[in-house]
């Protein structure tokens, strides 16, 4: 049971995660999704840092825990250390990161195309993450082909 003090300072702290959260939203590149630039994210894939429109956070969602950590920007619980890996990264340094070795003449998936492109999209992506570490697990690239089947 929590004392009325322990509730208190979880709802401020929270109440300081929204206001991060927030101010972070209102940098040019976290206005719009990270996967296709939908305009209005309120979504977040807190390990890769990343905000994104509710049909790419499904797309994450699906991907799974070990690869994209989904929470609502406005509807879940943020901890310190989630809030600091939204902090560190954002939209811009994680297209840096993530998109560094994509063709020049690469269009991303757009708001209104059929789901199946971003799905392509996002998963090459997030396979180009695991590339650093120098090899995917037969496991993880058998989840990640799984995910693209789905998403055709």
């Amino acid at each position: 049971m929590t004392t009325r003090s322990e509730r208190e300072k979880a709802q401020k702290l929270n109440e300081q995660h929204q206001a991060i959260l927030s101010k972070l939203l209102r940098e040019e590149d976290n206005k719009y999704c990270a996967d296709c630039e939908a305009k209005g994210p309120r979504w977040a894939s807190w390990n890769l840092g990343v905000f994104m429109c509710i049909r790419c956070a499904g797309i994450h969602r699906n991907l799974g825990v070990h690869i994209s950590r989904v929470k609502s920007v406005n509807l879940d619980q943020w901890t310190p250390e989630q809030i600091q890996s939204m902090v560190d990264m954002g939209n811009t340094r994680a297209r840096q990161l993530y998109e560094a070795h994509l063709p020049e003449n690469f269009r991303r998936p757009q708001t209104d195309q059929y789901p199946p492109p971003a799905c392509s999209f996002i998963v090459s992506r997030k396979n180009k993450k695991s590339n650093r570490n120098t090899y995917i697990s037969a496991n993880k690239r058998a989840c990640l082909m799984k995910i693209l089947l789905l998403c055709n």
